[in-house]
């Protein structure tokens, strides 16, 4: 079997299980009231593409396997709030080097 369908698959896994998380977490918090596919199937694919995102950077970073695993549960549970993190990370560089 490829090397990189298993990584990617558990790179899915891992993401799955933390929007699954997330999805639970709302749950409990009262923000949904009962489960609901299409919202698990919302959280679950937000959590998916920032599981992925974590993997690349982790990857550019050769960041050890183990804490790329860590990395990954941690976003995909955060889910969009990752992304707005990334996001003013971003923000934050490129204003710094263009400040001029």
């Amino acid at each position: 079997m490829n090397e990189d369908f298993i990584v990617y698959f558990w790179v899915l896994l891992l993401s799955i299980v933390g929007g699954t998380a997330h999805h639970i977490r709302k749950i409990k918090a009262g923000i949904i009231e009962r489960f609901s596919f299409a919202e698990w199937f919302g959280d679950i694919f937000i959590s998916a593409f920032v599981g992925y995102l974590t993997y690349c950077l982790c990857k550019y970073y050769e960041i050890p396997s183990e804490l790329t695993a860590v990395f990954i549960g941690i976003s995909s549970h955060l889910g969009t709030r990752a992304i707005i993190l990334l996001e003013d990370i971003i923000y934050d560089k490129v204003k710094k080097n263009f400040k001029d």
